[in-house]
C-alpha cells in the first residue's frame, strides 16, 4: 500500500475487519479488537494517529518483564562525559565477531533531550549477523528511523512485512512489535530513535504542491500474520532500560488492521531534489525528507535530510556546502558513494560525523580547492547518498563513541590546508 498518513485497511483473511464498528461485541473469526495509538485521543484530526488491530490474542497475554543487559544502548539524557565543541568524525564500526541480532547489535553513538519527557533523539549504529527468528522487540521510548548501509533487512511487524535495502529507509512507530530477518546474513546501518513528535513530511512553503518526498511514494505493509506457538522472547525498551519476558506465541498475530498508524518504508532514490538554477547554494533544508517538530515552529526536534544524486548548475557559485556555524546540531552518515564536501577522504560509507551547535564545519581543503577552480558548467553528482540527523538540541556523544578506536583523532587536519589567500593593495 502506498501513501503517507493515509487511512488504510488490509486483511490477511477475508472478513477479519468489521464493518461500521471498530470494536464489536464479537469480533469476526474469533479475533480480539485492539486500538494502537501514537497520539493523545483528543489530538486534532490531522495530527491524530491510530490504528485498529484484529488479532488472535490481545497484547496483554505475555509473561513478566524483567530487566536485561542493555549492552551499548544508551538513552537521553546522557551525562557520561562533557560535550566537546570539537568537530568529531568516526570510521565505520567493524562487524561483531560474536552472534548479535538487531537488538544485540545496537550501539549508541550520541543522544540528546530526555526520552522520559518525549524530547530529543538517540543515534545508534546497528551491527547484526543473526536474524531474530524467535525474538521480538518494541520501543516505548521513541519511533525508530532505520537507515540500512550494508545488507538488506526484512522487517516482520504487527502490520505486515517490509523489505528494506540500502538506499531505502524503514520507520517503526513507537510501541510497534517487530523482528528483523537478515537475507544477506549480516547487516549494518544507522538508527534515529525519535523521542519527540511523530515524524512527518515537512511543509513545502513556496515550493508548492510537488517536490521533495511525495506522499504517494511511502509504502505501508499489507496484513500478514504469524500463528506460531512455542518459546519466544519479547524485549521492551522503556525509560532507557531493556526488559524481556517469555511469551508462548508470536505477537505478530494481527489478521487485519485499519487506520493511519503503521510502519512504512521509503526509497530515498525517489526524492525529488530541489535546487538553484541561477546562483547561490541553497540551505540544506531543501533536502528534508521527514521532520519531527519541536514546540518552536520551524525548529525541529529532528530533521532527516539526504544529499542524493543531483545536478549542480548554479553560475559563479561555490557548489559544495559553504563553511558555516549554526544553531542546529548535525550528525551525518554516508550510505554509499562519496560526499562532495569531503573529497580528501576519511568519510566512508558506514562512518559518521558530528558538528554540534555553533561548531564551524564545511568542505575539506581538497574539496575547496577543486570547487574553487572548477569549470562552472553543469555537473552531475552521481552514485552518492549521504544523510543528516539535524536537531535543535545539543547532541551528546556517549563514552563509547568518544573512547572508540573508530574516532578519528586527526579529523581537524582535513582543514589544515586552508591557507591565507587575502591580498590587498591601495
Amino acid at each position: 500500500m502506498t501513501g503517507f498518513g493515509n487511512e488504510f485497511e488490509t486483511e490477511a483473511v477475508s472478513g477479519a475487519l468489521p464493518k461500521g464498528r471498530n470494536s464489536p461485541q464479537r469480533a469476526a473469526l474469533g479475533l480480539y479488537a485492539e486500538k494502537f495509538s501514537a497520539t493523545a485521543f483528543t489530538a486534532p484530526r490531522a495530527e491524530n494517529f491510530r490504528s485498529w488491530f484484529y488479532r488472535i490474542r490481545p497484547s496483554v497475554v505475555h509473561g513478566e518483564f524483567k530487566p536485561i543487559d542493555g549492552g551499548l544502548i544508551r538513552t537521553g539524557p546522557i551525562d557520561e562525559m562533557p560535550t566537546t565543541p570539537n568537530q568529531l568524525r568516526w570510521d565505520p564500526l567493524p562487524m561483531s565477531d560474536e552472534p548479535a541480532d538487531f537488538v544485540d547489535g545496537l550501539t549508541t553513538i550520541a543522544a540528546n533531550g530526555d526520552a522520559r519527557a518525549q524530547i530529543g533523539i538517540g543515534i545508534h549504529i546497528y551491527r547484526a549477523n543473526r536474524s531474530m527468528d524467535d525474538r521480538f522487540f518494541y520501543d516505548s521510548d521513541g519511533e525508530l528511523l532505520i537507515v540500512p548501509e550494508q545488507g538488506r533487512l526484512t522487517l516482520h511487524t504487527e502490520c505486515g512485512v517490509l523489505a528494506v535495502e540500502p538506499g531505502e529507509i524503514g520507520v517503526m512507530p513507537r510501541g510497534i512489535k517487530f523482528r528483523v530477518v537478515l537475507p544477506d546474513g549480516v547487516a549494518r546501518g544507522y538508527v534515529c530513535e525519535n523521542y519527540g513528535a511523530k515524524l512527518g513530511l515537512p511543509e513545502r512553503g513556496p515550493i508548492g504542491s510537488d517536490g521533495l518526498a511525495n506522499s504517494r511514494d511511502f509504502e505501508a505493509p499489507v496484513a500478514a500474520y504469524e500463528d506460531r506457538e512455542g518459546e519466544f522472547e519479547l524485549v521492551s525498551k522503556l525509560a532507557g532500560k531493556l526488559y524481556a519476558c517469555r511469551i508462548d506465541h508470536s505477537p505478530l498475530d494481527v489478521v487485519g488492521w485499519h487506520g493511519n498508524l503503521t510502519p512504512y518504508k521509503y526509497d530515498l532514490r525517489r526524492f525529488n531534489t530541489i535546487g538553484s538554477i541561477s546562483y547561490d547554494h541553497p540551505d540544506p533544508s531543501i533536502f528534508t525528507v521527514l521532520t519531527s517538530q519541536s514546540d518552536t515552529p520551524g525548529t525541529a526536534n529532528v530533521d532527516f535530510a539526504i544529499f542524493p544524486p543531483r545536478w549542480l548548475v548554479m553560475e559563479d557559485t561555490f557548489r559544495p556546502p559553504w563553511y558555516h556555524r549554526n544553531l542546529m546540531s548535525e550528525y551525518m552518515g554516508l550510505i554509499y558513494g562519496d560526499y562532495d564536501a569531503k573529497t580528501g577522504g576519511g568519510f566512508e560509507p558506514g562512518g559518521s560525523s558530528l558538528h554540534n551547535c555553533m561548531s564551524p564545519h564545511g568542505p575539506d581543503a581538497d574539496a575547496f580547492e577543486k570547487a574553487s577552480k572548477a569549470d562552472p558548467a553543469p555537473q552531475k553528482l552521481d552514485d552518492t547518498m549521504a544523510f543528516m540527523f539535524e536537531s535543535r538540541y545539543l547532541i551528546q556523544p556517549t563514552r563509547f563513541a568518544m573512547e572508540s578506536d573508530a574516532l578519528q583523532k586527526d579529523y581537524r587536519d582535513c582543514w589544515a590546508g586552508l591557507k591565507k589567500k587575502f591580498k590587498y593593495s591601495d
